[in-house]
């Protein structure tokens, strides 16, 4: 059980190591095709790979059998499908926040402010689900709050369009995370990485016919961004957490993900040459304090 935990914090490492420098390519991909067609050509060429892999897999599930009864086969599947669905919405409905965010903010603040969703799942799980905090979690989440300030908002008191937009793409992940902790116990972790990456597909091609014109010329002309987004950080980023989100506990797993926002600065530094003001270096510095800070545990206290 230790191993199959280790292996799990092991490949959500791995995990923010791909998204964290996709950050990059996303920012890049913006200088040559506009967000949705972007958005919709990686999720294209996520649901081809991630589907080809769970194909493989059911068809070596039908050769040696999955040892459930009928009735615990079709409440798997159940589950797989209707996971894949939710999780696939809710993957749609944050990349697109985040592409269209990137627009208009560097990819190491991007990256800074996704990572808000660390705080923002304990909130929820209290909020939703009645699952209780402790004190140091709220601490956490106000410290953020300090450094959300810090990082976003200029001094004219305004939060800019794209960090608005990257901080409502925190809130919908806050939800992919927790929906993926929900399914992922139930049903097939592969398939159901398939069944979202199809849905978000459909979203997202259905927003870029609607607001944008897409064209193959485009799709071409940033094809490396996308190869990578859709491949890499898609195809073997998202289906990495969610094998990994079987082995380990949803909270642990929202902080190795979110070491993604360390990783982004410093992709955006080596790559795209960006930089930072003073006043947004603390304010990454307190952001990060408070993701480290809500994931300690209070000792337990023994009973007198």
């Amino acid at each position: 059980m230790k191993n199959k935990k280790l292996l799990g914090n092991i490949l959500l490492i791995l995990t923010a190591v791909i998204w964290g420098t996709a950050f990059v390519a996303q920012r890049a991909g913006m200088d040559k095709i506009e967000p949705l067609t972007f958005n919709a050509s990686r999720m294209a060429l996520g649901a081809v790979a991630v589907g080809l892999v769970a194909f493989l897999g059911w068809i070596k599930e039908k050769r040696t059998g999955a040892g459930r009864t009928e009735e615990e086969q079709k409440q798997y599947n159940k589950n797989t499908v209707i996971g894949g669905v939710l999780c696939g919405c809710c993957l749609a409905g944050a990349s697109i926040l985040q592409q269209i965010g990137l627009v208009y903010t560097t990819a190491g603040k991007a990256g800074f402010i996704t990572a808000l969703y660390i705080l923002i799942v304990p909130v929820i799980g209290f909020i939703f689900l009645k699952r209780k905090n402790t004190w140091i979690v709220w601490a956490a989440v106000l410290i953020g709050l300090v450094g959300m300030f810090l990082l976003c908002i200029s001094e004219e008191f305004r939060l800019s369009k794209g960090d608005a937009l990257i901080c409502g793409c925190a809130f919908v992940f806050s939800f992919h995370i927790i929906t993926c902790d929900h399914f992922v116990k139930k049903g097939n972790p592969v398939r159901m990485s398939a069944i979202q990456f199809a849905t978000a597909t459909v979203i997202s091609t259905a927003a870029a016919f609607i607001a944008e014109q897409p064209s193959m010329d485009k799709i071409i002309s940033a094809a490396v961004p996308i190869l990578y987004c859709g491949l890499v950080s898609g195809g073997v980023g998202y289906t990495l957490q969610i094998v990994a989100q079987k082995f380990t506990d949803p909270t642990v797993a929202s902080l190795l993900m979110s070491m993604e926002s360390v990783f982004a600065v410093i992709a955006g530094v080596l790559l795209l040459h960006e930089s930072m003001s003073v006043r947004e270096i603390i304010g990454c510095v307190v952001m990060f304090v408070a993701i480290i800070l809500v994931q300690i545990p209070l000792p337990k206290r023994k009973n007198t």
